[in-house]
């Protein structure tokens, strides 16, 4: 029960206003990195080249995404706002009109006829749950209270941060001979466990099994991989 509990908080709460950037960000930035990393190893040049271009990558791509989601959500608070003072306009000037509205979705919802005009009475009475009913039934808009610049932070750092995934092992290479010998293997089994995990956790978000998410977002991940990977060999081919 507790930790039903503390499952209902994180989606209903500020944490989950934020989940759906960083699970979104951390899948984008893990397929994003290890497709370049995929076509660099396919290609067959060195790991130097495989962390300039994924790094560059990386960043270039998790800052755009990042401002994609910042104007994205802009918009759409905005547009919620202007549709929110078209409504406190009408209430204001229309007031007759806009009840009878109240009064339809009630009567659409299933409320018995002498039970209305008291239903219809008490909604109105209060004219931000007016405009609030009006906002939800009428035209099936929500409210986003949050900052878009924060759902752009969050998107930036679960790409950045799970996107670095596919490059550790490239990273290592440096310090440890192991690594250097085996970097795109150990990179393949580094990615294809954060694809599974990132995967399962989007389940809180699709209300998927997690099994199935996981393996949903692993094969995407790989078929993207793979393809880099087979460009990376065309083009090398070509090249010379």
């Amino acid at each position: 029960m507790m930790l039903l509990s503390h499952q209902n908080e994180l989606h209903d709460g500020k944490a989950g206003e934020y989940l759906r950037d960083l699970i979104y960000g951390a899948i984008d930035g893990t397929v994003t990195t290890f497709a370049v990393v995929a076509g660099v190893a396919g290609a067959a040049l060195s790991p130097a080249i495989v962390l300039i271009l994924g790094f560059a990558n990386l960043f270039a791509d998790g800052f755009s995404m990042a401002i994609s989601n910042f104007l994205s959500t802009r918009a759409e608070k905005e547009y919620i706002e202007r549709e929110r003072a078209r409504e406190n306009w009408e209430v204001d000037n229309m007031p007759d009109a806009e009840r009878k509205e109240v009064r339809d979705i009630l009567e659409q919802k299933g409320f018995a006829p002498d039970k209305l005009d008291a239903a219809v009475a008490v909604i109105t009475s209060n004219k931000t749950h007016w405009v609030d009913m009006m906002m939800s039934d009428e035209l099936g808009l929500g409210s986003i209270k949050t900052d878009p610049k924060k759902h752009a932070f969050a998107t930036f750092v679960a790409f950045v941060s799970v996107g670095v995934v596919p490059l550790l092992a490239y990273i290592l290479s440096y310090f440890f001979t192991y690594f250097n010998q085996h970097a795109f293997v150990i990179s393949i089994g580094l990615t294809s466990v954060t694809f599974f995990a990132v995967g399962a956790a989007k389940t809180h978000i699709t209300k998927k099994s997690a099994l199935v998410g996981g393996l949903e977002t692993l094969f995407v991940g790989g078929a993207a991989a793979l393809v880099a990977y087979y460009v990376g060999v065309f083009l090398k081919q070509i090249v010379g």
